[in-house]
């Protein structure tokens, strides 16, 4: 099993897309969060030493992640999907990229 990480700014659109299109596999357990104070799941060390796999939306997601949470970050391995904020909630263009970009590395 693996455990599958997938943050953005808010956790309002593009992580909780991924996480919704990703928690259908067996092989992996998938949650998000957001980087921002006042996103609707906030990205705490608990989360981040529980993943796996972390996927970030952009490079600035991945530089607060490394900045804030650099002390979690033992085990899990970071990965910019260069996504844009661009998309509603299950998008289907939104849905094909995460699947393009994702699943290449979870097998």
């Amino acid at each position: 099993m693996k455990y599958v990480l997938f943050v953005c700014s808010q956790n309002r659109l593009r992580s909780p897309t991924a996480e919704q299109v990703f928690s259908g596999r067996r092989d992996i357990e998938a949650a998000s969060a957001g980087t921002n104070h006042d996103a609707d799941n906030p990205l705490t060390h608990e989360l981040v030493a529980w993943a796996d796999i972390i996927f970030v939306m952009e490079k600035a997601h991945r530089a607060k992640l490394q900045k804030a949470f650099k002390a979690s970050l033992k085990k899990a391995r970071v990965i910019c999907l260069d996504i844009p904020d661009n998309y509603e909630f299950m998008d289907p263009e939104l849905v094909q990229l995460l699947e393009a970009r994702v699943s290449k590395y979870l097998g």
